[in-house]
């Protein structure tokens, strides 16, 4: 009990916010922020990584996903909170782990709004292949930007919507697929195509492990539900049917698309300057198709990319409710929205727009390279945090339980270390750790300079810390 008060003095400081969030919607947000760039163009880099062993490279990005929703799912049924995983690791680790959480996550998830943006550039030089990224970039900011502040219930409709249609795409490219590979006398299509060019695994099992760290930006932002259970109508409820519904939704999804697009296209024509599904689209020849699914691609970046700003924007609420950003990134608008927090979190966009720029041909790749560090790092201290919560709840009837703890979070952790520490044998992201250790160690300076002696802000007087910080 008097955890659980102490606890809730943590999640009292970020009332405020809308609870308006239905569990479909949370499970299209979910769906929305991990259906996008990283699979529709991330793919072609993981591909080019791994060759047909890229299907055994997302499986084990979809078990490590799996494993880490059992994790959040149970933290999340005992603690629903805007502040998720940041809140969790500094209740059940410390406060400065907590800091170092929400900046990682929210830096991460700022530039992958960023690789999003740039993306949909990318995607416009289909149809107007003599104009620059930029202006793109500009124009669907903006967009995404005015949903993100009209409200979070006209969000959730919004992102719903955009969700379902590239879900019925997806569908529909599996339909496709499985059809042409019935029913086409084409001798260039078939399974053939995994063991041709160098075999299953012509990169060597190296490769394939390489490409488990693009599949992981892949599959992030599922977390997403976690942070979302704080605007939900019934938190507890949403959670448990939004966590059980997304992973396998993603998963079978992720696998068949890729599966079938390899069939359809040889690993080594795929390339890396558009998404591979275009070129399926291309190979097969119907009607307009082309066209069409770069529309889809084109909208489930701009879904990805408006899940992806809320998210970040709510972490930067939280950490400025915490004492450890500027309070005026803490206050909402009458339609509750923390319009502050969400300006700051459009800094990944000015970035992508220099980078696009300055890069245009390698923008995507430098943004993906150095987000994966905050994704892994955030994914890793989720499954440290969880084996903190289940110490701490020994005796406690959970609503509900990760099964196979304490192995699953422990091979859970094990992977996310291991996939971390790969990041510096690969050239594709060498940046990674250059970028993400000096920030650890920033963040931490930042910490013990700054934050750990920041009061919390006035809006919530009847919480109070001791000298370290401490609620």
């Amino acid at each position: 009990m008097k955890d659980q008060k102490r606890f809730d003095a943590i999640a009292q400081r970020q009332g405020g916010l809308k609870q308006q969030l239905t569990a479909a919607q949370m499970t299209m947000l979910a769906i929305g922020g991990a259906i996008g760039t990283g699979l529709f163009l991330g793919s072609a880099y993981a591909i080019q990584m791994a060759g047909p062993s890229v299907l055994l490279s997302y499986f084990i990005g979809g078990v490590i996903a799996l494993l880490l929703m059992g994790c959040l799912a149970e933290m999340t049924s005992e603690h629903p909170t805007p502040g998720s995983f940041g809140d969790y690791a500094e209740f059940y680790l410390s406060p400065m782990c907590g800091f170092l959480v929400r900046y990682s996550y929210w830096s991460c998830v700022v530039l992958a709004v960023g690789t999003e943006v740039t993306a949909i550039g990318m995607y416009m030089q289909f149809w107007f292949p003599a104009t620059p990224v930029w202006p793109w970039v500009l124009l669907f900011s903006a967009a995404v930007v005015v949903i993100n502040v009209i409200g979070v219930k006209w969000f959730g409709q919004v992102e719903y919507a955009l969700s379902t249609i590239k879900v019925l795409a997806i569908a529909a490219f599996i339909v496709i697929g499985i059809g042409i590979l019935a029913f086409s006398a084409n001798p260039t299509f078939g399974l053939r195509n995994f063991t041709a060019g160098g075999g299953f695994f012509p990169f060597g099992l190296t490769g394939m492990w390489f490409a488990v760290i693009v599949s992981i930006f892949s599959y992030l932002s599922i977390e997403m539900i976690a942070v979302a259970a704080g605007e939900a109508r019934n938190p507890v409820v949403a959670v448990k049917s939004a966590f059980k519904g997304t992973i396998l939704r993603l998963f079978i999804f992720y696998m068949l698309s890729i599966a079938l697009m390899l069939a359809i296209v040889p690993w080594r024509q795929s390339g890396t300057s558009e998404s591979p599904f275009l070129v399926a689209m291309n190979v097969i020849h119907l009607p307009a198709a082309g066209g069409i699914f770069n529309f889809i691609v084109l909208i489930a970046a701009l879904s990805a990319m408006n899940s992806q700003l809320y998210i970040t924007t709510r972490m930067m609420f939280s950490l400025s409710r915490a004492g450890q950003a500027p309070a005026a990134l803490g206050r909402v608008s009458k339609r509750g929205i923390p319009v502050n927090a969400l300006a700051m979190s459009c800094i990944g966009i000015v970035v992508s727009i220099v980078l696009s720029v300055a890069y245009p041909e390698k923008s995507f790749a430098a943004m993906m390279s150095i987000s994966v560090y905050g994704a892994c790092f955030t994914w890793l201290m989720i499954f440290v945090t969880h084996l903190f919560f289940r110490r701490r709840h020994r005796q406690t009837h959970l609503k509900f339980r990760m099964w196979g703890f304490p192995y699953t979070t422990l091979a859970g952790a094990g992977l996310m270390t291991a996939l971390m520490v790969s990041t510096a044998f690969t050239d594709f992201f060498h940046m990674t750790l250059w970028f993400g250790i000096p920030f650890t160690l920033l963040l931490i300076a930042a910490y013990v300079c700054y934050a750990r002696q920041a009061p919390l802000p006035a809006a919530s007087p009847e919480v109070s810390r001791d000298a370290n910080g401490t609620p």
